[in-house]
């Protein structure tokens, strides 16, 4: 069955039911037919080394990602991979276990290809994550750890959130994101301030070796962004992700007024601030785009605006398990069309 055939059955449920059948899917085949990962690794997985890079000091076979809150509980990694993303970044993962916010909370508009979350974190807590991953780490693809404080955490105790998820973390991962731009946690986005960040900052490097990244809301005014990505990274930042989803809800018709909007109507806003802090910051750090990433020619233009990586979210539900596949396919086809011999050298080509 084709997926645009599948997709009339899904779409008739809950969102969030739908995400959670497919997972319970993917962990019953993990368990009992395991062989059937492998059979789809050599239907959806490009392999071609002018789409491989090395960064963080590892290597991403090919730049097309899957983003932060798709696999909330790292129970989809083996699943993801097979499907041919060249890294996949579990969470948001918080210190203590949490529900989330009240339901419904997952809307979708497939007319708009976009989605609509206020889930608020919802995951199993650092210590059940923690005991998950240690059974995949290291892994055959790299792995991001996206950690965020608790509904509960007080901005002025979140700084202890966030050590507490990094000791858990660092030698789980092989980068970690520091989310403090999801608008579904109260006050976390406040954190977005620069003496917040220069202290987290500060600290995470302190405590590891590895890869720290800031991921950053697109409702940021690009100035006041361009500030506090450089505050980061005066402070030990590796790399910047931009964006986050969305509370611009002007965007999205009928959209309900709460959550975060993501997806095909937020492309051209998530370009925007992620063109401008590009146009700072490309020569100087590790660049990751995601939002509204739907096609070749998107994660191509991310590309070439500066971002050495993209992620995908929304459009894997809208395109289906073939995405990561037809992008890195365009991807080929792009370069070539371009006369690159590697990705690498379409990084940041509208730059100069």
């Amino acid at each position: 069955m084709q997926y645009n055939d599948l997709k009339k059955y899904i779409y008739k449920l809950d969102p969030e039911t739908a995400h959670n059948l497919v997972e319970f899917g993917v962990h019953t085949i993990d368990n009992i037919a395991p062989f059937l990962f492998s059979w789809l690794r050599s239907k959806y997985t490009v392999t071609d080394t002018r789409l491989s890079q090395h960064i963080f000091g590892v290597t991403f076979p090919n730049p097309v990602g899957m983003a932060a809150g798709f696999d909330k509980n790292a129970t989809m990694i083996p699943f993801l991979e097979a499907l041919g993303f060249g890294f996949i970044e579990y969470g948001t993962v918080t210190p203590r276990p949490q529900e989330g916010n009240p339901k419904p909370r997952l809307f979708r508009f497939p007319e708009h290809e976009s989605l609509q979350n206020a889930m608020g974190f919802n995951n199993d807590g650092m210590t059940k994550i923690k005991a998950r991953v240690e059974k995949l780490y290291p892994y055959t693809i790299p792995l991001g750890a996206n950690i965020g404080k608790n509904k509960t955490t007080t901005e002025s105790e979140a700084i202890k959130d966030y050590e507490m998820l990094i000791e858990t973390f660092r030698d789980l991962s092989d980068y970690i994101v520091i989310n403090i731009s999801s608008p579904n946690t109260p006050g976390l986005r406040d954190l977005q301030n620069e003496t917040f960040i220069k202290e987290l900052f500060t600290l995470a490097t302190s405590m590891t070796d590895k890869p720290v990244l800031l991921k950053i809301a697109p409702d940021l005014e690009s100035g006041n962004a361009i500030a506090l990505c450089a505050i980061a990274l005066e402070n030990g930042a590796h790399g910047i992700i931009a964006t986050n989803t969305t509370i611009d809800y002007s965007l999205l018709p009928d959209a309900k007024g709460y959550g975060g909007i993501s997806g095909k109507v937020l492309q051209e806003k998530s370009f925007r601030l992620f063109d401008k802090i590009a146009e700072t910051f490309y020569n100087d750090t590790t660049l990751i785009s995601v939002g509204g990433i739907d096609s070749a020619e998107e994660a191509y233009r991310r590309i070439r605006a500066g971002a050495s990586l993209v992620q995908v979210f929304s459009a894997f539900i809208f395109k289906g398990p073939s995405l990561a596949k037809e992008i890195n396919e365009g991807l080929i086809r792009l370069i070539e069309r371009d006369g690159f011999n590697h990705i690498s050298e379409a990084v940041g080509a509208d730059r100069s």
